[in-house]
């Protein structure tokens, strides 16, 4: 398996199944493991890091990983103003809606279809909190 693969199936999808759930399952998902925001954002900065060398190899289509950026963002400012835990995040802040819909669109892009079951686990043990 190429480090390409390897880093897209163990990191980014992932992250973008979860990101890309309807706000109902995120939300039971988030409480269940007890997700907190800076998590989702420390998450997505590393796995948008990582596609970011990807792209470089040809990987992502610029389109991607522009979402991807954005989505990036997004999370970047809820870590730093929003609710701590993420299903309190996710009722806050409406925005959330345009970063389901950026990683579904990276997701059909990849992968032919957005709807992907969640992981066991996005992040590490130790950064739940």
């Amino acid at each position: 398996m190429s480090p390409d693969t390897e880093h897209w199936q163990r990191w980014i999808e992932p992250l973008l199944a979860f990101l890309a759930a309807d706000p109902s399952d995120q939300s039971a998902w988030a409480r269940a493991h007890r997700v907190r925001t800076a998590a989702v954002a420390e998450e997505a900065g590393f796995g948008f890091r990582l596609a970011a060398g990807m792209a470089d190899r040809g990987a992502f289509e610029p389109a991607a990983l522009r979402d991807m950026a954005e989505i990036g963002r997004r999370c970047d400012e809820a870590a730093r103003g929003g609710p701590g835990h993420w299903a309190d995040a996710l009722a806050a802040d409406p925005g959330w809606d345009e970063v389901r819909v950026l990683a579904r669109r990276v997701l059909v892009g990849r992968l032919g279809t957005w709807d992907r079951p969640l992981p066991r686990r996005v992040l590490p043990p130790e950064v739940h909190g």
